[in-house]
């Protein structure tokens, strides 16, 4: 469920399929009280389909994208071509975190004595979806709460469930030291500057690989890029300054973000 009774057009929303027809697929839309969407045949997929079963039947979990919706009449055109394998999957994601989302607000609800529905409201106020208060909590327990204001037995529920339930994506980024010394005992500098490149940072793993002189890649791994940003810049930077104090060469050169786990 969302905050709101109608979806929007563009938006992407999980279905079930109801009933498959010669020329048009049924949907009852899960986010949106079951509302009945449908997706005509020439929405369910590219190119020329012989026979639209092909593509979908009762039943199944599909995600679409919302063509039009006419709230007087209750008629909602859906298209499903127009969704891709990544969208899909990171919409179903969502939807799958909302779900649990909603069963920790009944879990609150219950053990603090507020309403199921003034959690929510409260949440989609700030949020304008459930799950991310979660995740937040874990961020930045302090602000989080100063931001949703709740009494304090709300509030420990709320910190309890999070605690509990909630793992944290991490994020992992990369990027190549290039360490240089003509000294003579230019391999034990290089060998201090990579020591002081693995600083002790709390909830971040840092990794560094021998690629092949003058190369070393520096894999950092964090809860989140403002964090593995932060991290990788001080190993850089440790590990030149050693090279430089010794009168030797450092550079580094940071490569693309690698992404989520």
């Amino acid at each position: 469920m969302t905050e709101r009774e109608w979806p929007e057009e563009g938006e992407l929303v999980v279905c079930t399929v109801t009933n498959v027809k010669d020329f048009v697929a049924f949907v009852t839309l899960d986010e949106y009280d079951n509302h009945e969407g449908l997706i005509p045949i020439a929405e369910v997929a590219r190119g020329w389909i012989k026979h639209i079963r092909d593509f979908v039947r009762e039943g199944q979990k599909v995600v679409c994208k919302v063509l039009h919706v006419n709230t007087s009449r209750g008629h909602i055109d859906l298209s499903l071509k127009d969704v891709n394998d990544h969208q899909r999957k990171e919409k179903i994601h969502e939807w799958k975190n909302e779900q649990k989302a909603t069963k920790w607000i009944g879990f609150i609800a219950e053990s603090s004595g507020v309403s199921e529905e003034f959690l929510k409201s409260r949440f989609y106020q700030d949020y304008g979806a459930l799950f991310p208060v979660f995740e937040d909590i874990l961020i930045d327990e302090a602000a989080t709460l100063k931001k949703l204001d709740l009494e304090e037995p709300v509030a420990k529920a709320l910190v309890n469930i999070a605690n509990e339930n909630v793992k944290l994506p991490k994020v992992t980024i990369s990027g190549t030291l290039i360490l240089t010394s003509n000294k003579p005992d230019g391999v034990n500098v290089i060998r201090r500057a990579l020591r002081s490149a693995q600083p002790n940072v709390e909830d971040v793993e840092i990794e560094l690989f021998y690629v092949g002189a003058p190369k070393y890649r520096v894999k950092v791994t964090a809860p989140d890029y403002k964090s593995a940003e932060k991290t990788i810049n001080k190993v850089a930077n440790a590990a030149i300054g050693v090279m430089e104090r010794a009168e030797g060469e450092g550079s580094f050169v940071r490569k693309q973000r690698t992404g989520k786990n």
